[in-house]
């Protein structure tokens, strides 16, 4: 709920690190629902991308004003009249969200900072050690070569294991998922030399190739508008994604599109930003073999036969130098490339060190060499020289002293030119004459007359120059806040491109209106700390409900910093009840994946149980909103508009039609308050009746390992009579039908069925069940795809006394339905019924 008191919402996306509140952020959605009360509900949708503060305050009667820095005036009004219908309306403007793929709700993970590919086997591994079910496999930007996009780390992971762990993981009904950034880099390899062929790089004024700065250096940047540029990225992912000869991915994840740039604004000199950056970062030593036997992975992922040897050296420094260890062998350059030459530590400065895994009983020549600030290298004037020892060797060291000092001598300093290289030839000749500008001329498109509250201060600045022209003449100035959303769609259009007939699921950090008809999103590069586990539930709402992103959930744990075990627990039982349900985190921060601790393992496997035997239930959710517009997750106000006390219920939600879901909101804690409506409701672990009367309640003892759920009176839930390991067992396990009666004693509720990962489907069932007062259960619909699997029980919840909430505690309260004082028992009846693929 907004505040209406000297309020100012900016739209400009940008890379917004560690999501802070009440600046802009990653996306860019200038809707907004005006809900008041039991006067309905109605919406408004300004439908332009520029740049933009959007006003609220009362300071001269209540008002909303639009403050734009350009474009067309494209308003569209939602007339409601309830919440739900808005959202539909808007659902009809924008575009109706995707299916995603079955197996897309499933549990991901994910880190960035993977050391190789053995981290990651080891990690899936790790999970099927603690019971903790693992349907997705991720990896960031470490698996490419010094961070350029379509490539392949070939030391840390190499085609053959990726091929390898893509292998396993499909083997085991297991996905895999990787990051590919929108940033080409600016060097002489087939990616960038592709986009150079195809014009679908942006060019500045005179027609060379545009450069920023990101991971890997100096990069050029798709022009989405270019009509090469879909043909370009299609082949790109059709080499590089290749079932036979690349890796095979199962969905995609994309980053850093809003367009995000390092840097900083006037970037006249792109290059001198990227060393003194030191992008690209230095990747981790190479290390040969896995450290430990990891079970059940093939040979090549299991230890090989290595030493150990320990690099010690005296070396003074200045703040800033470093000291790296560079030789002959693979582990520490190969001789011939810098970027693998290993960075020393300094526990005990001034002696550096670092261990090594060497090949046994080889004669390795090595020198140190001086980092400087800037990334320029100062190498000793001599070799040294060491012979390795046996197979598993550990013990062996030097102790020596560097000969170079700093600060460097100019003939000693080397730069850091390889890593951001010239083209050998010249292809950047202008590829497209400017074009019109679309929109009013005589503008300043770098230094607009009107300020927004840009969070990262000028327009163009860590992101793409403003004044940049698109193809067909379009301004970055007026298009800005498309470039992640067209990201998005030409990424789809080149999953399908390789996949055809398969529905792709993409990731994305930034989007813009109608998005969710084509992608789905994670919430950005949040913190391990209480408010963002806090925040992450309103964006959760704000995507799924306001925005038509159903498919949309936080870093669960938290992105950035330390997170703890009693915040990862209550973290991991709030994700199972988000659609998009990651564990993710940033490098170089003690690991947080669920099994590390006892805590959050078992908190774990509590939520992915429930999550799993619902998915079939949200699974229909996110069809119902796929159809119709009604979305997925809803505020408290969607269900309850005419009850004040609900509209600025932040932290408690519907999780489809019938699941209330009550998150323990306060930290540390095993106490909370949460808010029951005028309306009944079922506990979900014990069955007991719930009467709400439209007031707060405390719940004590709520266990870290536990979420406070209840079912909603007047549903019908078809859920799963029990969980799996992964989706594809899912989807064989029989069904348990639950009634959660209403007020008046009666229930309704809906499953759809289809093969979970198709666009166009051969047969569905659409099944609708019915319980009236009377104590029927009917079941009615389409029954064309054939599940294979029955409906083994039917659960009646409720019973003529029920249990009541209220403010001062539990009291007993009469039904108020005549025929449900005869009709409902609390109680379980069991029956076989014919499988779901039937109509009897």
């Amino acid at each position: 709920m907004l505040n209406t008191t000297n309020y100012t919402r900016t739209t400009w996306n940008r890379d917004a690190y560690l999501v802070p509140p009440g600046t802009n952020l990653y996306g860019d959605h200038p809707v907004y629902f005006d809900h008041r009360g039991s006067n309905g509900t109605h919406g408004v949708f300004l439908l332009n991308s520029n740049g933009q503060n959007l006003i609220i305050d009362d300071t001269d009667g209540q008002y909303l004003e639009f403050n734009i820095l350009g474009g067309v005036l494209d308003f569209y009004f939602l007339a409601g009249p309830s919440p739900v219908k808005v959202a539909q309306q808007y659902s009809e403007v924008v575009g109706k969200s995707a299916m995603m793929p079955y197996w897309g709700l499933g549990f991901h993970q994910c880190r960035y900072g993977m050391h190789d590919t053995y981290e990651v086997a080891e990690v899936v591994a790790n999970y099927i050690a603690a019971g903790i079910p693992l349907e997705t496999m991720w990896t960031d930007i470490d698996y490419m070569y010094l961070r350029r996009v379509f490539t392949l780390d070939p030391d840390r992971f190499p085609l053959h294991l990726m091929q390898e762990l893509v292998t396993y993981l499909h083997e085991h009904q297991q996905h895999y998922i990787v990051m590919v950034d929108p940033a080409v880099a600016y060097q002489n390899y087939p990616p960038f030399n592709n986009g150079v062929a195809d014009k679908a790089f942006l060019t500045t004024a005179n027609g060379s190739v545009y450069k920023g700065v990101v991971w890997p250096g100096v990069t050029a940047f798709p022009d989405w508008f270019a009509p090469g540029t879909q043909g370009y990225w299609d082949g790109e992912f059709d080499s590089f994604f290749n079932a036979q000869t690349g890796v095979d991915i199962d969905a995609l994840w994309i980053d850093m599109n809003e367009a995000s740039s390092f840097c900083v604004w006037p970037c006249t000199d792109p290059e001198g930003q990227a060393r003194e950056m030191g992008d690209p970062p230095r990747p981790p030593a190479i290390r040969l073999g896995s450290p430990r036997n990891i079970s059940g992975f093939p040979a090549d992922f299991q230890p090989q036969c290595k030493a150990e040897v320990t690099f010690n050296v005296n070396a003074t420094t200045f703040f800033g130098e470093n000291i790296l260890v560079f030789g002959s062998a693979v582990p520490i350059g190969g001789g011939n490339d810098i970027m693998n030459a290993v960075t020393l530590g300094t526990a005990d400065y001034p002696i550096w060190s670092a261990t090594i895994d060497m090949p046994p009983n080889t004669v390795v020549t090595y020198q140190y060499v001086r980092v400087e600030p800037g990334s320029s290298y100062i190498y000793e004037a001599t070799n040294r020289t060491i012979t390795t020892g046996d197979c598993g060797s550990t013990n062996q060291t030097t102790n020596d002293t560097i000969t170079t000092s700093s600060p460097p001598s100019s003939k000693k300093v080397k730069r850091l030119d390889g890593a951001v290289l010239s083209l050998d030839e010249s292809p950047l000749e202008k590829r497209q004459s400017n074009g019109n500008e679309v929109g009013l001329p005589g503008r300043d498109l770098i230094n607009p007359q009107y300020t927004i509250n840009n969070a990262a201060g000028s327009l163009s600045n860590k992101t793409l120059d403003t004044d940049l022209i698109h193809y067909g003449g379009y301004a970055e100035y007026d298009t800005h806040n498309l470039y992640g959303a067209m990201m998005s769609e030409t990424s789809r259009l080149a999953m399908l491109s390789r996949r055809p007939g398969l529905r792709p699921m993409v990731i994305t950090r930034s989007t813009f209106a109608g998005s969710g008809r084509q992608v789905d999103h994670w919430l950005g590069d949040n913190k391990a700390d209480w408010e963002h586990y806090l925040i992450s539930i309103a964006e959760l709402l704000e995507f799924g409900a306001l925005y038509q992103v159903p498919m949309v959930g936080s870093d669960v744990c938290g992105y950035a910093g330390v997170t703890n075990d009693l915040l990862c627990a209550r973290w991991a039982t709030l994700g199972g009840f988000s659609p998009f349900y990651r564990n993710h985190e940033t490098s170089g921060e003690p690991p947080h994946e669920f099994y590390r601790w006892p805590l959050v393992a078992q908190a774990a496997r509590n939520a992915i149980t429930i999550r799993y035997q619902l998915l079939d239930y949200i699974y229909t959710a996110f069809y119902e909103q796929n159809q119709t517009g009604a979305p997925t997750v809803q505020p408290m106000f969607f269900h309850y508009p005419a009850d004040a006390n609900a509209n600025a219920l932040a932290y408690q939600y519907f999780y489809g039609p019938g699941l209330m879901v009550a998150p323990v909101t306060e930290e540390n804690s095993t106490t909370t308050g949460i808010y029951m409506p005028d309306d009944i409701f079922y506990n979900y672990y014990t069955h007991e009746t719930v009467r709400g009367h439209g007031e707060t309640v405390t719940l004590t003892d709520v266990a870290y390992t536990s979420i406070p759920l209840y079912y909603v009176g007047g549903n019908i839930i078809a859920m799963r009579a029990n969980s799996s390991n992964t989706t594809t067992e899912l989807r064989k396990q029989d069904f348990s039908i639950i009634i959660a009666p209403s007020l008046n004693g009666t229930a309704t509720g809906n499953l759809y069925l289809d093969d979970g990962v198709s666009i166009e489907q051969a047969a569905t069932s659409y099944i609708t069940f019915t319980y009236d007062c009377s104590g029927k259960l009917s079941m009615s619909g389409s029954f064309g795809y054939t599940a294979g699997v029955s409906v083994t029980s039917i659960t009646v919840l409720g019973g003529s006394n029920t249990t009541s909430f209220s403010a001062g505690g539990y009291s007993k309260v009469k039904a108020t339905a005549e025929c449900r004082s005869s009709r409902l028992r609390r109680a379980t009846s069991r029956l076989r019924m014919t499988a779901l693929g039937s109509s009897a």
